[in-house]
């Protein structure tokens, strides 16, 4: 009998992948390359900045940003995306998935534009409109993360769930592969004319006028991919189980199904079943109540406190690659470089490391999650990243004399792969399986959040260890860079403590939402004590 309540969403689970599983996927990872793209581009322009509005001699060091300005620039749209992801989270269960789906959208529109019109005479001034956009730029984008994953398992069948979600994450890997690509662009375009025969300024040893359009023109890019998926998102129905489970609206849930699977179910079925979940009394513990907390709460410990740490890692990985480079001697010295030549530099070794091991990573995930695990795979990540950290930090000393860089940035481009073949795409995927459908969108924004507070600790953490040096040591002969290798040593310590709290996530593999939930067996207890109640059972779904 059970299977019979639960028809409309067994058909979700085993129905054949269609096209609309591959339109799903583009209209919501065309979000996540956007979020990568404006997240990360900003790694890329500011050492730029530096040079453009610090330049002059009563600066703290002429031609960097401010330590305090660096930070504020580089984790303020981190803080933005950490809010979003709770208030869109929440908002995502109360209103519905679709309706919340477009406001985040022109929210990274509207604001990636704007951070590449900040305006201002003053340093200060220019700095502070910069994070004021960023961070609501941020806030749209912490959006997308809760309701891209949720609209994603509650579309897809079980059999291959984990692969659709992981691939709406992958699209992170080209976001941060087209942010390079384009400023490489842009700067090659602005280096052409500065090297002509009729340019008067030395482009090595000054920062050209033209050097303050490349950073607003890579920064305002970044609404050019949501503008073109925005008509399709708005188009797509709201999810068959939000409609039937929270909605509890079964026919609906029929005629959108309908609309864009080959999957049908009986209208007068649907009756009963509407019926039926209203009346369930075990759809109505909330969050952090008591049963939730029985259920879920080591599961929600699992998937925020790993986030949590991968997070410290990834991004201080990726936001502060510039600098890892610049101490082992990869990219050459700023005062060798003009600084739209410094961007091109700076791009390049971005694009390469996206290519060779971040976008590779990201692909294995998709490939092998519905094969061998989430657990195996998020388990193999934080031991391989914790091993390649250690390799990094204890011989550090070695890796910055001179041939040794490119085994270097080997060793360190394993770090990305086995960051996106492992816990970054796993930590996206089992908080949209594992939580009840009425607050799927909100626990998944929780994990999120739980993360971006990570990737603030690292943004502003790595800052200060990859600065501060002993000035004694360094005076006695070390080389520079000694807060560089303290830095990957505490990278390589938090990377062990994920693979040690992994152990507190459920595998999710091959089961559905709801079995994964315990629904499932809440049905089977309604059945055994409407039995002996002499009534109808109530099902749960």
């Amino acid at each position: 009998m059970s299977g019979d309540n639960l028809k409309v969403l067994n058909a979700l689970d085993s129905a054949k992948t269609q096209w609309y599983h591959f339109t799903a996927i583009i209209i919501a990872g065309m979000g996540f390359f956007t979020d990568a793209y404006d997240l990360f581009c900003i790694s890329l322009v500011t050492k730029m900045l530096g040079r453009i509005y610090y330049h002059h001699e009563g600066a703290t060091k002429p031609g960097s940003l401010p330590p305090n300005v660096s930070a504020a620039v580089n984790g303020v749209a981190l803080c933005g995306t950490l809010a979003g992801q709770l208030f869109f989270g929440w908002l995502g269960d109360k209103l519905g998935r679709k309706k919340v789906y477009g406001i985040t959208l022109m929210l990274m529109c509207v604001c990636s534009l704007a951070s590449g019109l900040s305006f201002g005479h003053e340093p200060k001034t220019v700095m502070a409109t910069l994070c004021f956009f960023r961070f609501w730029l941020g806030f749209g984008i912490g959006g997308d993360y809760p309701l891209s994953a949720t609209i994603m398992s509650e579309y897809a069948n079980k059999k291959t769930r984990g692969a659709f979600i992981a691939a709406v994450f992958a699209m992170q890997g080209f976001g941060i592969l087209g942010g390079g690509i384009f400023a490489m662009i842009v700067s090659s375009a602005f280096s052409a004319k500065l090297n002509s025969p009729s340019y008067e300024v030395d482009p090595i040893a000054s920062t050209p006028p033209e050097a303050d359009y490349v950073w607003r023109i890579i920064l305002m890019a970044g609404a050019l991919p949501a503008i073109l998926t925005y008509y399709q998102r708005m188009k797509m129905p709201e999810t068959a189980r939000y409609t039937a489970l929270v909605a509890k609206d079964l026919k609906q849930a029929n005629a959108d199904m309908s609309k864009v699977l080959n999957v049908d179910i009986e209208a007068d079925q649907a009756k009963v079943v509407e019926k039926r979940i209203e009346e369930n009394p075990s759809n109505s513990f909330g969050l952090f109540s008591q049963q939730f907390l029985k259920r879920h709460g080591l599961h929600l410990l699992g998937t925020t406190s790993t986030w949590f740490l991968l997070d410290i890692a990834f991004y201080s990985q990726n936001l502060f690659q510039k600098d890892i480079f610049s101490a082992v001697g990869w990219i050459p010295a700023a005062k060798t470089m003009s600084a739209i030549q410094e961007v091109f530099t700076i791009a390049k070794a971005q694009t390469l490391i996206a290519l060779c091991s971040t976008v590779p990573g990201y692909w294995f995930t998709v490939a092998l999650i519905d094969r061998i695990g989430r657990f195996a795979i998020q388990l193999l990540g934080f031991a391989m990243m914790t091993g390649f950290m250690f390799g990094l930090a204890f011989p550090y000393n070695h890796w910055t004399k001179p041939g040794n860089h490119i085994p270097f940035v080997v060793m360190y481009s394993f770090t990305f792969f086995f960051a996106n073949f492992g816990p970054n795409a796993t930590t996206f995927v089992v908080p949209a399986e594992i939580f009840p459908a009425r607050l799927r969108s909100t626990c998944h924004g929780i994990s999120a959040a739980s993360g971006k507070l990570g990737a603030i600790v690292g943004a502003f953490g790595f800052l200060y260890l990859a600065q501060s040096q002993d000035k004694t040591k360094t005076d006695a002969g070390y080389p520079p860079g000694i807060g560089v290798k303290n830095s990957l040593i505490v990278l390589g310590v938090i990377n062990f403590l994920g693979l040690l709290f992994t152990f507190l996530v459920p595998e999710s593999n091959g089961k559905s939402l709801e079995e994964m939930t315990g629904e499932n067996e809440d049905f089977k207890e309604g059945e055994e004590m409407a039995t002996q109640n002499n009534r109808s059972p109530l099902p749960v779904v």
